[in-house]
């Protein structure tokens, strides 16, 4: 790596790409490296499978060499964890654990009881069980970090979030790693809308200023503001005047054209309850909190959201897979189009090229003062040359408290659990999430056996039963 102050830009870094193989993250992180003046380097993509590092080596070099790239890039496949990481400067992890086979279980097998999951990828029972497959992965990935690149900053994109960061800093105390997701983007945007359409005035969510607290996808907005304007008020109006129907700036039934959009309903009912901006979209939302949102596919429907099946999930893929080939054989041109993601922006800054605050998943050190020390939350922190410091939220609403608490409890349970091969801890933590609330502990079991049984290649074996 090197750096020249005088034109204030960083060459020749090294980034390795664990799960380089990525059909959609990895794309966006390459266009957003290709649009950027300031740094140039190389990637290294590392994959488990190898076909697919060399498919998107061959898309990376192409969007590097695109006329109106600002800077270049050098994409290489690494053929293991250490050839990706030795004297990597930044390390980045996306990887699906296993397959969309595995995930059919999370999502579908629940459903004999009554548990309808609109995503399955972080709480619920289909949450624990895709920590079951991710974790002991994690454990791998941490370890290679402590060996062949302790100094290298991690950034992690892999659900579920909060134990996949937590598992890095349990196996590698040392580690630098911080998690990044875009849910509360999504909130900021909207509040963006509700300005203008509320005030007339056109801001940008970057102009906003939100306090953040709590989990991954159980994210909350204490406070929102617009250059000194309180936006609180504002938002329970609006809220007030969208509970029933619901907002979408794509038209009253936009959210039924895409498997990821929803009407807002349950974000304006969190917040009319709670008072704080529930920070995340509804289909995460509605999986933190006992089955009020989830009870039947029709309730589903009436808050306007929708259950994304596995067989969509393989359909996409598919489609993603058809836009590789076209994109290497040249079929299709190269896009581009920033991603909207942060993750270079705050690479930037660990640099030094300017400091910035975002939202960002990392272990409570006291910004989040009701919350156990160690837990991994999701909170602003302040990036700047080499370092993050987490930026203090305060207090969580009463009422918001203990929904988050349990899931901070558990997820500490699951973690020892799949790590340690308890089989009595995984079960009591199984159990005790809130969307197993009306199922009896016989079904309940059942249920664990039977879902694990679907995973068996990836459990380790004290989970199993004896």
């Amino acid at each position: 790596m090197r750096k020249d102050i005088q034109n204030n830009t960083v060459s020749d870094l090294k980034i390795a790409y664990i799960g380089g193989g990525s059909r959609g993250w990895a794309w966006g992180f390459m266009k957003d490296l290709a649009n950027d003046e300031q740094i140039c380097g190389e990637v290294r993509l590392y994959d488990i499978d190898p076909d697919a590092a060399r498919r998107n080596e061959i898309i990376g070099n192409r969007i590097s060499a695109q006329p109106d790239a600002k800077s270049r890039w050098k994409y290489s496949v690494a053929e293991t964890l250490e050839q990706a990481l030795i004297g990597a400067d930044f390390t980045v992890i996306s990887i699906l654990p296993a397959t969309f086979e595995e995930m059919r279980s999370d999502v579908h097998a629940p459903e004999r009881l009554g548990i309808w999951q609109p995503v399955g990828d972080t709480v619920g029972p289909g949450g624990f069980m895709r920590a079951v497959r991710t974790l002991p992965m994690y454990r791998v990935i941490a370890e290679a970090i402590r060996d062949f690149a302790p100094d290298t900053w991690v950034i992690n994109y892999t659900n579920p979030m909060s134990l996949c960061v937590r598992t890095l800093y349990e196996v590698f105390p040392g580690i630098k790693a911080f998690g990044c997701c875009h849910e509360v983007f999504g909130t900021q945007k909207l509040l963006c809308s509700m300005l203008k359409k509320e005030t007339g005035i056109e801001a940008k969510r970057q102009d906003l200023y939100t306090t953040v607290t709590g989990i991954n996808h159980f994210t909350w907005l204490t406070s929102a503001s617009y250059r000194g304007m309180d936006l609180m008020p504002i938002y329970r109006k609006f809220a007030e005047e969208y509970r029933e129907t619901g907002y979408d700036e794509g038209g009253d039934d936009n959210w039924m054209n895409s498997n990821f959009n929803c009407a807002q309903r349950v974000k304006f009912d969190l917040f009319l309850r709670y008072g704080a901006i529930a920070a995340a979209g509804d289909r995460h939302l509605a999986e933190f909190v006992p089955r009020w949102y989830t009870m039947t596919p029709e309730t589903v429907r009436k808050w306007k959201f929708n259950l994304t099946s596995v067989d969509w999930r393989i359909g996409d893929l598919k489609n993603r897979m058809q836009r590789s080939d076209d994109l290497i054989s040249g079929k299709e041109s190269v896009d581009l189009t920033p991603s909207g993601e942060e993750g270079h922006l705050l690479l930037k800054a660990l640099l030094g090229l300017g400091d910035l605050v975002s939202n960002v998943n990392v272990p409570n050190r006291g910004q989040c003062p009701d919350l156990p020390l160690g837990a991994v939350v999701e909170t602003n922190a302040l990036f700047g040359l080499d370092h993050i410091q987490p930026v203090y939220a305060g207090p969580m609403p009463a009422g918001v408290l203990p929904l988050v608490t349990r899931h901070v409890q558990n997820q500490q349970n699951a973690l020892n659990a799949i790590l340690n091969e308890d089989r009595a801890l995984a079960l009591s933590a199984f159990m005790n999430d809130p969307q197993m609330g009306n199922v009896s502990l016989e079904d309940g079991e059942q249920l664990f056996d039977d879902m694990l049984d679907a995973q068996r290649p990836y459990v380790p074996y004290g989970l199993l039963k004896k």
